[in-house]
């Protein structure tokens, strides 16, 4: 085994062009690739962390007196899937849009009455949170009679999880092709490399070397262009990852979800398969 790394070795350095070019391409395949699956898993996270924290706001009718919000809550509390209800006055509601507007808080003093409605804020459960289920409860609390407007951004949530999935589609699609071209570069690598020593290799099969000890080398050397390519393309991954998320400021998106990198083990079986496909 040895001497069959010493040979595939010394194939390398004695052809870097060639080699250099199909290690190139491995490290582009591996890095157009391994960004798809980053973004995907950062947005997935980033989606069931957005999911996690969806409320239904429920907006009550100016004329509903304290027995219609009483009983609105009682309702609303015994409804399935609702894990607990909060409400907000409109008194409250329109301190909190003032601090919203922070230096323009002014533009409210000129009202001569409070426009903002009395509203509930229902908390779901952690197993209420898919689409079908957010849908349902809604049309259940809109049929509630002191129930003006239901309000929740679940729509929004499953447009973007649409996106999400035409991206792991193209992930799919721009993975297959690099494939190809990776083994189709890597191959033609390795056939200029047999024919630039054929008359080597001829020498060694009328001399009784078999083809297994011929092609060993060979097979080592892809598997050296798959780690080279799959360390170059992880790493190229690694400091764009970096200076981008650096440039984020996570708090944006929520104190709840933080950007992270493959884990040692998808990194591991990342550079696995590079080989395998060298």
């Amino acid at each position: 085994m040895i001497f069959f790394v010493h040979k595939a070795l010394k194939d390398i350095l004695e052809n870097r062009l060639l080699n250099s070019v199909a290690i190139v391409t491995i490290a582009l395949s591996v890095l157009i690739v391994s960004a798809f699956g980053l973004f995907y898993i950062n947005a997935n996270e980033l989606l069931t962390s957005w999911k996690s924290g969806i409320r239904i706001m429920v907006y009550l009718s100016p004329s509903a007196d304290n027995q219609a919000v009483s009983e609105t809550r009682k309702m609303l509390e015994t409804m399935a899937g609702v894990e607990y209800v909060a409400f907000i006055d409109k008194e409250s509601a329109l301190e909190v849009f003032r601090g919203q507007l922070k230096g323009q808080g002014s533009l409210l003093d000129d009202l001569k009455e409070n426009p903002l409605p009395d509203a509930f804020e229902v908390h779901l459960g952690v197993d209420t949170r898919s689409e079908e289920q957010v849908d349902a409860l809604a049309q259940q609390i809109e049929t509630l009679a002191a129930v003006t407007e239901v309000e929740y951004g679940q729509q929004w949530v499953g447009s973007m999880m649409s996106v999400l999935n035409l991206f792991r589609l193209a992930g799919y699609a721009m993975g297959g092709l690099f494939f190809m071209a990776t083994v189709f570069i890597v191959a033609n690598t390795i056939r200029l490399i047999l024919y630039s020593r054929r008359e080597e290799v001829e020498i060694m099969r009328l001399v009784g070397a078999t083809d297994g000890f011929i092609q060993m080398p060979f097979f080592i050397e892809g598997l050296l262009q798959g780690l080279a390519g799959a360390v170059f393309g992880l790493g190229a991954l690694y400091v764009s990852f970096l200076v981008i998320t650096s440039n984020i400021g996570q708090d944006y998106f929520g104190s709840g979800f933080q950007f992270q990198f493959f884990p040692l083990g998808s990194c591991f079986l990342i550079i696995v398969a590079s080989m395998l496909i060298g």
